[in-house]
């Protein structure tokens, strides 16, 4: 079975990824939380022995602190959810329940990475994150964590309602490298490298559903209803989402 991810935008979001067919990356020293992928999820304080100089123990650990800030530098990340329905992601990326839920076929998204998205590796790493105190810092040295993917999946139990899944892509090509519409409407003479997003193309068949909010604009709600079944995949499901009226949730309704 397919395993089907959601990716909640604002209705702006959802036209610019429905119509050009592609997937955004973000640096991952972009996030909306500091302590994602920062390189004091790791501990780089106990050097195993025997023990240089203490002027050298302390030059060893500021080096590996470097290397982690530098790969979080160089990768960019895509946040999935699996969930459609939490309330709290509905308010806070949808603009409160105006944007859609895009639901996507992970296993189609994978079959048709293009060849260069990656510099590096060649498809992106799928890791599902992991909620821990942000206390608990495994020991570079002698963890039996994998401490590359610890890096990327690890954050804090306060957004443990998000149930997220990432797609990580180190060193992307700069052949998908854009700037947002935002960016365009304020150009700088010069962009830090960490500031541009990566765009990897999707087909069609990549977009299994869409969810449309409670306060979805009709009109706009009408327009993706278009494009979708005509230029995007005739086969997606459409649903509007409801109110329960016995309970805190929100439940889907086919279209």
């Amino acid at each position: 079975m397919s395993r089907i991810l959601y990716k909640y935008l604002d209705i702006h979001g959802a036209r610019c990824m429905i119509g050009n067919k592609n997937l955004q990356f973000t640096n991952a020293t972009q996030l909306n939380d500091p302590f994602d992928c920062h390189p004091k999820l790791i501990d780089y304080s106990n050097m195993p022995p025997p023990k240089p100089t203490r002027v050298f123990e302390e030059f060893w650990k500021r080096k590996m602190e470097n290397d982690a800030q530098n790969k979080r530098n160089e990768t960019w990340l895509c946040s999935l959810s699996k969930v459609n329905d939490s309330i709290l992601m509905w308010s806070h990326y949808c603009y409160n329940h105006k944007g859609v839920c895009i639901g996507l076929d992970l296993d189609k998204v994978m079959e048709f990475v293009p060849p260069m998205f990656g510099s590096t590796y060649i498809k992106p790493i799928v890791l599902d994150v992991q909620y821990k105190q942000i206390i608990d810092r495994p020991d570079a040295y002698s963890s039996a964590e994998d401490l590359f993917n610890y890096q990327w999946q690890t954050k804090a139990k306060d957004w443990e309602y998000e149930q997220e899944v990432r797609l990580v892509m180190p060193d992307p090509s700069m052949i998908y490298a854009a700037l947002t519409p935002s960016q365009v409407k304020h150009p700088k003479d010069v962009w830090d490298r960490c500031e541009i997003h990566h765009y990897m193309p999707l087909k069609g068949e990549c977009f299994e559903s869409i969810y449309f909010g409670v306060n979805t604009e009709p009109s706009e709600k009408e327009k993706i209803i278009w494009y979708a079944r005509n230029k995007l995949n005739p086969q997606i499901k459409l649903y509007q989402m409801r109110i329960d009226s016995d309970a805190f949730r929100l439940q889907p309704e086919e279209i």
